[in-house]
């Protein structure tokens, strides 16, 4: 069994950030996972990762991003990468109120892997370890230049401009886990993402990947060969910048949601057994 709980925080910007944890009943906590969410998605599609967390005695607080879910903002616009890192780490001073003296690890799907990568290397928040999955560093595909350019010019006018991201489902994850949380259907999911957002990503990847040396905590890195969403490339170069504090798990064949796909139980695992391994 185990308990949730849910609040709202002040973010950057005064963003309305809503937050919910989820959190052992029976067991001795041995640690806390801060999770920050892809793009267009929200934190309880993680609740089935949750539930393998908590089993293994670690709580998971997932916050929603500005412009996602139950948080306030127009829908998939961010103020900045740096103000995203910034909600991320506030995320990680509350979850230390709520535990003192319990490890915290950082952990970021997607886009929230640029934002949680980028926490950890602007702003050293106190975590044991960072976890990333599929981060969108680069895009598994690259727009043409001209579309790059007109885009970047754009954003500087209309940056709140919302345009689709163009994402299929079927991109996700192969269908066959159980567990894995459907997002067609979920009214808290939307396919929508601002000119403003799209180049501060980018612009967040390259730097990410330019000071990735700097990383000062032991990183878990884990990429399916045949995303057709974030670059599996980017993230190996992200490995050889960070060296020996990586481990990078390549899943030959897996799709973006890791967590939700095919093998999704066997990803899920994986984190938990390496984070008992940096307790």
């Amino acid at each position: 069994m185990m308990l949730r709980e849910e609040w709202q925080l002040t973010g950057a910007k005064g963003s309305t950030l809503f937050l919910r944890e989820w959190k052992p009943e029976a067991h001795e906590l041995k640690a806390v996972v801060c999770l920050v969410h892809g793009m267009g998605e929200h934190g309880d599609r993680y609740k089935h990762v949750a539930a393998h967390f908590t089993e293994a005695g670690i709580a998971l607080i997932a916050l929603d991003q500005h412009g996602h879910g139950r948080s306030s903002g127009k829908r998939g616009h961010m103020h900045s990468i740096g103000a995203a890192a910034s909600d991320a780490a506030l995320m990680i001073e509350d979850a230390g109120k709520r535990h003192p003296g319990v490890p915290i690890f950082l952990y970021g799907h997607s886009m929230g892997g640029n934002v949680a990568l980028n926490c950890a290397l602007r702003l050293h928040p106190p975590i044991q370890g960072l976890m990333l999955t599929s981060p969108w560093l680069r895009l598994a595909f690259r727009p043409h230049p001209a579309v790059e350019w007109f885009g970047r010019r754009l954003a500087s006018i209309v940056p709140t401009m919302q345009q689709s991201t163009g994402l299929n489902p079927a991109d996700l994850f192969r269908p066959g886990y159980d567990q894995a949380a459907p997002i067609v259907e979920d009214p808290l999911c939307h396919t929508k993402i601002t000119l403003h957002t799209f180049t501060e990503v980018g612009a967040g990847g390259e730097w990410a990947l330019a000071n990735a040396a700097n990383l000062q905590v032991p990183l878990l890195l884990m990429h399916g060969t045949s995303d057709r969403v974030t670059s599996f490339d980017a993230s190996s170069l992200l490995a050889e910048n960070v060296a020996a504090l990586c481990h990078f798990r390549r899943w030959d064949g897996g799709l973006h949601e890791l967590h939700n796909d095919i093998e999704g139980e066997k990803a899920i695992l994986e984190m938990i057994n390496w984070m008992e391994e940096q307790l």
